[in-house]
Formats: structure tokens, C-alpha cells, sequence
């Protein structure tokens, strides 16, 4: 199969577990004696989701943040992982295994053990971790497919610093200490991982941002049968953003469809905005009403209040 969305399709009806949530979610959720149980797998492959020149380190430590933010999207605290390691160079690992114990340390997300290959000579190297989380005793796990009309939608942090940052390590020109900030923000992601589960009470559907706003507030409103409009000019971007790329509409879309954010996307209804507010400014997070959620289907954008079209691309995929 020669895309993500068709593979997905044929794999739903092997996955029929409840625990699946249709594969339609950031994890699977099993409950255990009331208490839920989430799990996640992402991996990392050379070329792919990382550049062959990147340090070992950080490329450890992106492994394990997507993981540690898939968690947080659905509201769970942190159990341990799981990883499958790609034999290499011995100093190249030592430096990888580095890496990985200060993620786990800083993520709060112990090393429970794994697996060790070796690739074939040559070929891209490929790494792969699986992390438990466990949700509060009681409370839901959000899924992507509860958002209703009326709700608001939001973000978390900023939006377009690690596709602009992927750009700059691939030859767009940038002032050196942006273009090391940029670059840091695409090598070495850094979810606020406590924001979700602080916010998880509060909200109706939630899912982090890994591929893009646009693809990934698509998948949302898909999930929750419903529209989804997303005002342009209030989507947040950092002042390195703003420095290299730009506030225009071109600039915007480029943030809005790059990927790597890993802030988490999460809709709710507005008398709970105050509340949202005081949670993430509790723990030192920005949250940014960028949009609504109505009756309907499909993704829309606005600018200053007008309609316009979506990109042709709306973010990554395989």
C-alpha cells in the first residue's frame, strides 16, 4: 500500500478491539480493574523523521518525546517504555543511550526494557518505543472524536518553529542564534507533558500535534463528525518565527501545515476558557483559542474574518 490513510483503512477491521478506539486516536486505552492503561508506539527513521547528520542524542530524545506527548493527549501520566534499538557504531550508541536516559529522566518516563537489532549494511537506521500511561482513576481519556458544535478550539505553545527549523538545517538562510534555536526545536521536541493531564477535565476532545494544525485539526473534526474553522491571524507563533519567516498569510500556512509542533490540539466549550487559561498559566503554558467547532463537516480557514482556501497540502504524510 503506498499510503498512510489506506493502510490505516484495511488495518481497522483486524483492530477491533475496543481498546483500538478504531484506530482513530493517538493511543490504545484498556482498562484494567477501572483504571486505564494507554499505549502508544511511535517510530523514528533515518531520512524520514530525522537527518542522517543529526546527534545521536537528539535524536533519543525525539523518540521518546513524541511518545511522552502522544501520553499527554490523552490525559496520562507517565507508567515507562519500551524501545527497539538499531545496532551501530559503538560510540554513535553510547551517545544515542545518553540521550535517552536524560528523555526518560526529563519526561518522567522510566526504561522498562526493549529489544536490540541489527540493520543491514547500509540501510537507514530505524528505532521504535512503546510508553504506558495511566489515566486518573474515574476521568475519561480523551479521544479525538468528542468535540461538539460550539465548542472552541485550541493550542498549546507555538505553532511552525520545528518545520522552520528542519527548513534552516536544510539551507534557508537565518541569523545563527535563530537558526540554532530553530534547530533545536525540530531535533530535540519538548512537550509541556503535564499540560494534558491538567487539562484533560476540562475539554471534549484532544490530540497533540505532530504532523500539522491543518492535517491533524482535519483528522479531529473527521473523528468528531463535525466542522472545524480556524482563524489564520490567531494562530501563535514564537518571535524566532516571526524574526525569519514572517506574520503573512503565506507564513502562517507554512506553520500551520510543517508538523513536528507537539503541542497538544484540544477543543472545549467556552465557559471552561477561564479555567483553561489558569491551568496552563499554573504550570508556565501558553493556550491559544484559534478556532470553533460547529455543525457539519470538513476543515475551513478564515482570515481576518474572510473565508479562504486550504493549501493544497495540508500537512505530513507517509
Amino acid at each position: 500500500m503506498t499510503s498512510e490513510f489506506a493502510l490505516i483503512e484495511a488495518l481497522r477491521g483486524i483492530a477491533s478491539s475496543p481498546a483500538a478506539r478504531g484506530l482513530a486516536d493517538d493511543a490504545a486505552v484498556i482498562e484494567i480493574g477501572g483504571q486505564a492503561l494507554v499505549l502508544t508506539l511511535d517510530t523514528v527513521v533515518e531520512g524520514v523523521h530525522y537527518l542522517p547528520d543529526d546527534p545521536p542524542d537528539s535524536i533519543a530524545w525525539k523518540l521518546l518525546a513524541v511518545n511522552a506527548s502522544d501520553l499527554s493527549a490523552k490525559g496520562a501520566e507517565p507508567v515507562g517504555c519500551l524501545y527497539s534499538h538499531a545496532l551501530g557504531e559503538e560510540a554513535w550508541d553510547r551517545r544515542f543511550l545518553a540521550g535517552l536516559a536524560d528523555a526518560c529522566e526529563h519526561f518522567r518516563l522510566p526504561l522498562l526494557g526493549g529489544d536490540t537489532v541489527r540493520m543491514p549494511a547500509g540501510s537507514a537506521r530505524s528505532f521504535s518505543l512503546i510508553a504506558l500511561g495511566q489515566a486518573a482513576k474515574g476521568r475519561p481519556v480523551p479521544s479525538r472524536g468528542g468535540a461538539r458544535p460550539g465548542d472552541q478550539l485550541w493550542v498549546s505553545g507555538t505553532i511552525g518553529d520545528a518545520g522552520l527549523g528542519l527548513a534552516v538545517l536544510t539551507g534557508r538562510p537565518a541569523a545563527p542564534e535563530a537558526s540554532d534555536w530553530l534547530a533545536g526545536r525540530y531535533r530535540r521536541p519538548c512537550p509541556e507533558t503535564r499540560l494534558g493531564p491538567a487539562l484533560a477535565p476540562l475539554v471534549t476532545a484532544m490530540m497533540d500535534i505532530s504532523d500539522g494544525l491543518l492535517i491533524d485539526g482535519r483528522r479531529l473534526a473527521e473523528a468528531s463528525a463535525a466542522a472545524m474553522t480556524i482563524a489564520v491571524e490567531t494562530v501563535p507563533l514564537s518571535p524566532t518565527f516571526r524574526a525569519v519567516a514572517g506574520t503573512s498569510l503565506e507564513a502562517r500556512l507554512m506553520a500551520m501545515t510543517a508538523g513536528d509542533d507537539y503541542g497538544l490540539l484540544f477543543t472545549a466549550p467556552p465557559q471552561h476558557a477561564a479555567c483553561i487559561h489558569e491551568t496552563a498559566a499554573r504550570l508556565g503554558c501558553e493556550v491559544h483559542a484559534v478556532g470553533t467547532i460547529t455543525q457539519g463537516a470538513g476543515l475551513a480557514l478564515a482570515h481576518d474574518g474572510r473565508p479562504i482556501a486550504l493549501p493544497d497540502r495540508l500537512g505530513y504524510q507517509h
